[in-house]
């Protein structure tokens, strides 16, 4: 049965620097008796003192340096091997460093003699240094590192999927950023669309030679200009600015380099994947992902956190292949929108010829002709190249346990 440290006299100095009163520091020892808690955790919380102020102390009463919790410090796999998980946890300490012959080891008592002797049994060394440690930060030791494999270091594995949770996130808001783009083109498309209408209808209108309709022409041929002239820059300003780059191949070359952590990182057992038999590479990439969405239950209970940041970042891969094809849809969609509205213009310019004839207007209709023109080859320029991706979508995987 682990006990837990209550004695006052490990932390005394820090009354001497004027951090905690004596007349605190003594409350808080009863009270950690009182509770069968640990003093440093009952001054951390209840009584406010720094972590670093702990750890100095703790290194001042054993003349000894000390050392910090850091998931991210790489602890050699050789000092994991052979480790006593129950005499750990009751002596308080774990092999941190290893430099050269030297094996430094964090100990929450240092002047315990059963923690050498422990260390020479379980960590082989020529030479050894024991350095404080807070009881918190040796439990935070042993349940990241000791239940990993070999090789498969747990808390330096969430740094990397945060660290790759953040790079998705950082790559979907660019793709909704791009989607914003493709929105403000089509929205310029539209009025570009009802200014071209306008002159359409005053070109009609004034052919249809009725004298009263002159001044309503003339109204029409000047909102449709502006409409015109207004959609057109917006449009062209859009387009220079963002909607050359990226394309589609590079949405989807940026997205899987997005997704690299699944070969770095997992390696999730009892999983069956399916070969992906798709041609395109988003598509591929989808389904490997449904491979990977599964729910497990590990043992010991105290890994679950790394395998649900695992699970975190499959989801937050899949919502990353989700925002691609959303923002390839947006560029597709967008696409066919220059393509219908080119061609209704087109149509429209012919139509004009066919039934009026050929005049001086005839010039008006060949502008709206080229201008529609103009409009369903960019919209192939669009819809085209993503047209392949769009074909094929990856398989959407059910987690086991629903219905």
């Amino acid at each position: 049965m682990m006990t837990f440290d209550t004695t006052t006299e490990r932390f005394r100095s820090l009354s001497g620097k004027g951090i905690l009163s004596e007349e605190r520091l003594k409350a808080a020892g009863e009270a950690a008796a009182a509770r069968g808690a640990d003093l440093e955790s009952v001054l951390a919380r209840e009584f406010g003192v720094p972590k670093l102020a702990l750890l100095q102390a703790l290194a001042d009463h054993y003349r000894c340096p000390f050392v910090e919790y850091d998931e991210k410090m790489p602890i050699a796999p050789d000092l994991l091997t052979g480790l006593d998980n129950e005499k750990l946890t009751y002596s308080r300490w774990f092999p941190v460093i290893r430099d050269g012959e030297t094996v430094v080891i964090a100990a929450n008592d240092p002047a315990n003699p059963a923690v050498l002797e422990e260390a020479r049994r379980m960590v082989p060394a020529g030479r050894y240094e024991v350095w404080a440690a807070l009881a918190e930060d040796i439990q935070w030791y042993l349940q990241d590192y000791l239940h990993a494999r070999p090789g498969h270091l747990i808390g330096t594995e969430r740094t990397g999927y945060a660290f790759w949770r953040n790079t998705m996130a950082l790559w979907r808001t660019r793709l909704a950023c791009y989607r914003t783009d493709l929105a403000l083109a089509r929205t310029n498309l539209a009025l570009l669309r009802w200014g071209l209408g306008c002159i359409a209808l005053g070109d009609g209108l004034l052919r249809a030679g009725a004298t009263t309709s002159l001044p309503l022409s003339l109204a029409l041929f000047t909102i449709g200009i502006g409409l015109g002239v207004f959609g057109l820059h917006g449009y062209l300003r859009v387009r220079r600015a963002r909607l050359g780059p990226p394309g589609n191949s590079t949405v989807v070359e940026v997205t899987a380099a997005t997704l690299a952590f699944l070969e770095r990182f997992h390696d999730i057992e009892g999983t069956e994947g399916v070969l992906s038999i798709k041609k395109t590479m988003l598509a591929r990439i989808g389904d490997l992902l449904g491979n990977h969405c599964t729910i497990l239950m590990p043992q010991p209970a105290s890994r679950e956190r790394t395998h649900l940041a695992r699970e975190r970042n499959v989801l937050a891969a899949q919502r990353t292949i989700a925002a691609a094809y959303r923002t390839l849809y947006a560029r597709g969609r967008t696409g066919l929108a220059f393509i219908r509205t080119g061609v209704s213009f087109v149509a429209l310019g012919i139509g004009l010829v066919r039934y009026f004839g050929l005049s001086l207007f005839t010039t008006l209709d060949a502008g709206l002709i080229a201008a529609g023109l103009f409009m369903a080859i960019d919209g192939g320029r669009w819809y085209f190249p993503v047209r392949r991706e769009l074909s094929e979508v990856p398989r959407c995987p059910v987690p086991q346990g629903t219905s």
